[in-house]
């Protein structure tokens, strides 16, 4: 664990990993094996409820909000995992991040780059999945999620969508009423180095990375002594 996570908070190669450290392929072969029997999610899971609980909350989250962000992706990435976003200019991949009213991880998805109106319904965290929670009842988005998805949601999620725009005449970062909690955690991710652009060849494995950030951030508020941790505190 303190190999996978040395690797995504240092943005190294594999075959760079320390010699203190087990040898690069069976790091390697582990990172991915966790990753493909659900291991990462269940540890994610497990320490975000963890905190919920301490902070006497709902093991369970019912309201989520999602944002997304686009990335750039290295020559690693291939032509059929990777799109164009033209909003942002950026040739890459796109992160959809899905988090509870305290900003904490529920579902992280990574597509190929493009504008999130027209691959918003059938690309986002709110398609169904193994992890999806049964007990969600409404999400907040930005106006880029409205559409299609709105109608989708409801008729096949029961989800009511809900969304935050930006004040009119606005110039700038503003501080938005919910989504705030959600780009707080991506700005978060980009604390590791290893997120700050895609190098990975599968999705799944560029989701695992997200996930391990997110999990060593968590891990470090549980752990540290003397204080709760403070998940509602503005940027």
């Amino acid at each position: 664990m303190d190999a996978i996570r040395y690797i995504v908070d240092n943005g190294a190669k594999w075959r760079a990993l320390p010699a203190d450290f087990p040898p690069w392929e069976t790091v390697y072969a582990v990172f991915a094996r966790w990753n493909r029997a659900g291991v990462v999610a269940w540890i994610r899971d497990q320490l975000r409820r963890r905190i919920r609980t301490g902070a006497g909350r709902c093991p369970y989250p019912v309201t989520l909000i999602v944002d997304s962000q686009s990335v750039k992706g290295a020559f690693t990435v291939g032509q059929a995992s990777r799109g164009y976003d033209a909003g942002k200019k950026i040739n890459g991949r796109k992160r959809h991040i899905a988090v509870d009213t305290l900003g904490l991880p529920e579902m992280i998805t990574v597509t190929p780059a493009e504008h999130d109106r027209p691959g918003s319904r059938p690309r986002t965290p709110l398609a169904p999945s193994p992890h999806s929670p049964p007990q969600l009842t409404q999400v907040w988005a930005d106006s880029a999620y409205v559409g299609q998805l709105v109608t989708w949601a409801g008729e096949r999620r029961c989800l009511a969508l809900r969304t935050v725009s930006r004040p009119r005449g606005t110039k700038g970062f503003v501080v938005l009423p919910r989504r705030w909690r959600v780009e707080r955690t991506i700005g978060w991710l980009m604390n590791a180095r290893g997120n700050v652009r895609d190098y990975e060849r599968l999705p799944q494995h560029s989701e695992a990375h997200l996930t391990w950030a997110l999990i060593t951030l968590m891990t470090r508020r549980l752990t540290r002594k003397g204080t709760r941790p403070n998940w509602s505190k503005k940027p």
